[in-house]
């Protein structure tokens, strides 16, 4: 029987993604977009009473309008706001903000007009494919580092390793050891009993210790931000290279968001801007930590 089932695998057709395919996908990620169109002052305001994180909040802006501000490091991807105002916000199923600095995951509308404010143009998958392949040229190793997740986002993590997104193919691997880690892979809020741990992980993991905040807790503390049982948000504790939205995260926006961090970081390599050792953001003093925690 197993000879079956391997010579009916060896058959199958190839089911690898292709990167092109993945880049920017985002299916089943259930993360909001604005349909500006559709978007009136009335609207938004049904989104933002709903929205139980205040990713969707509203601004005054000089002329007597409104502005709305969407934060997707914020956004747990509930799905009320598209039940709220439906002509105005839906589901998408393309988001190519994955890997991006904190301020590139904010977005703006003015809810008058219904026009982006400072919108910026999406990364073509094709072209952000092409210059992923020329840019690895070695392996990067993955810590993967829990610093007080609902493991979500290590559900989606671990897919990446499977046939479908083989994330082994662009020379990446997971690695059990922070001094065998070139990139530190943070899920959840960072909380007190693990702020230290997280901090002595990011002082062991080899140069150049890029850091990636996975999922809304990693982002901002998603619906934890605030307890008394959490630091913060990453960004709290250590300096991050690249946040990756969402609750959680779908492996294809994983990806997209581990490539585009090595895409950024070899790019300031190239150009001689290459940062120089980054001090930690919290001292072990302000954790509120003592040696009998």
């Amino acid at each position: 029987m197993i000879f079956d089932v391997v010579h009916q695998s060896l058959q199958a057709r190839q089911r690898l993604i292709p990167v092109q395919a993945l880049l920017g996908d985002a299916k089943g990620s259930r993360l909001p977009e604005v349909n500006g169109r559709s978007l009136t002052p009335q609207l938004a305001e049904r989104a933002v009473a709903v929205c139980p994180t205040s990713a969707l909040t509203l601004h005054p802006i000089p002329g007597g309008h409104v502005q709305l501000r969407m934060d997707y490091g914020e956004c747990i991807a509930c799905g009320h706001c598209a039940e709220a105002a439906a002509s105005a916000f839906h589901v998408t199923e393309a988001f190519t903000r994955c890997g991006v600095t904190r301020e590139r995951l904010v977005r703006r509308w003015d809810t008058t007009t219904g026009l982006e404010i400072s919108a910026e143009l999406g990364c073509d998958p094709a072209e952000l494919a092409r210059e992923i392949r020329s840019l690895i040229g070695r392996a990067l190793n993955i810590r993967q580092l829990d610093a007080g997740s609902c493991n979500g986002c290590e559900a989606e993590i671990t897919a990446l390793t499977n046939p479908y997104y083989d994330l082994e193919r662009f020379g990446i691997h997971f690695v059990a050891s922070p001094k065998h880690a070139d990139m530190l892979l943070v899920t959840g809020p960072v909380t007190r009993n693990m702020a230290e741990a997280v901090r002595q992980t990011f002082e062991a993991t080899s140069a150049p210790k890029l850091v990636v905040a996975v999922g809304a807790c990693g982002c901002s503390g998603g619906i934890f931000a605030g307890s008394h049982a959490v630091v913060g948000a990453v960004d709290d504790v250590l300096p991050v290279d690249g946040y990756i939205p969402g609750c959680p995260p779908t492996p294809a926006m994983l990806m997209t968001g581990i490539l585009e961090v090595l895409r950024r970081w070899k790019q300031t390599m190239r150009t001689g801007q290459a940062k120089k050792p980054r001090p930690l953001r919290v001292s072990s003093s302000r954790l509120g930590l003592t040696a009998g925690d």
